[in-house]
């Protein structure tokens, strides 16, 4: 993939200038990863324009790529992934909240949700969920805009066949992705963000340094280093919400892909026995 840039992407299903989609590019070179910028979008429009420019990337976003299987069995919606991203794109949020809820209310406590197989190893929150957080929604407002765009999906759509670059290769390729799954790989349960005011702590400002720490020195499973200049890495200890630094963990996770395509891998590091319904989460 030479010449393609890699994006992390803290994805906002209702973006604002408060709450923006961040976008962090980089760029990987000898198991370092460089963070080059950061650029905010305030809107669904704006991220929607952004999608469809011409430029060739391999990016890891935050949001869910697919539901579980037995909720799609269950409420009898398409079974392949195309058609189902087009039912459930027709739907209001409205008719999701309500479908999903009559879903909850007919099981038992303790099993309220159902689960993609992904959610285990990577510890994520049922794509179904539409509260705290609401990644139904994201996944909504989000992969719609993808399938629009003609980007490819690995595993889950081909993309555009057009947009290729000189040896047939997608130039534009989406993997689903989660900040959590590296986040807690070096904090354990410690959190290190909030959008509330009132628990933007001290104790969440040393988890985000820790954090920045542990990856500038390589210290994860996915063993690269994180490059960062010195007003970088303030910009990042700063962000009391955590929106940038989700971008950068995403970012890591897309260079980490990037590697294991390089080193011949077309899969991106995505299991063998991935469910074409449900997807997977990059590196878990």
């Amino acid at each position: 993939m030479t010449g393609t840039a890699l994006l992390g992407c803290d994805f906002s299903s209702r973006p604002s200038r408060k709450k923006p989609i961040v976008l962090a590019f980089g760029a990987l070179e000898k198991g370092r990863v460089q963070l080059l910028k950061l650029e905010r979008l305030e809107s669904l429009d704006a991220f929607a324009h952004w999608l469809k420019q011409p430029l060739c990337w391999l990016g890891v976003f935050d949001l869910p790529f697919g539901l579980p299987r037995e909720l799609v069995e269950t409420l009898r919606w398409p079974t392949e992934w195309e058609d189902c991203m087009h039912h459930y794109a027709n739907l209001s949020r409205e008719q999701v909240r309500a479908t999903f809820a009559a879903f909850c209310a007919a099981r038992p406590v303790g099993g309220k949700f159902a689960h993609r197989a992904t959610d285990i190893p990577a510890g994520s929150s049922p794509s179904m969920k539409w509260v705290n957080p609401p990644v139904a929604y994201m996944l909504h407002a989000g992969v719609p805009l993808l399938l629009a765009a003609g980007v490819q999906l690995p595993l889950l759509h081909a993309g555009d066949p057009h947009d290729v670059d000189a040896r047939g290769q997608a130039r534009r390729v989406a993997l689903e992705g989660y900040p959590g799954l590296l986040a807690r790989e070096v904090l354990g349960r410690r959190s290190y963000k909030s959008d509330d005011p009132t628990r933007q702590t001290p104790e969440r400002l040393i988890a985000r340094k820790d954090l920045i720490t542990a990856l500038e020195h390589g210290q994860t499973r996915l063993a690269l280093r994180l490059k960062l200049t010195h007003a970088q890495r303030d910009a990042l200890v700063d962000d009391a919400r955590g929106d940038a630094l989700d971008a950068v963990l995403c970012l890591v996770q897309a260079a980490w892909a990037q590697a294991r395509q390089a080193q011949g891998d077309a899969r991106y590091g995505l299991p063998l026995d991935v469910d074409p319904l449900e997807g997977w989460i990059v590196s878990a």
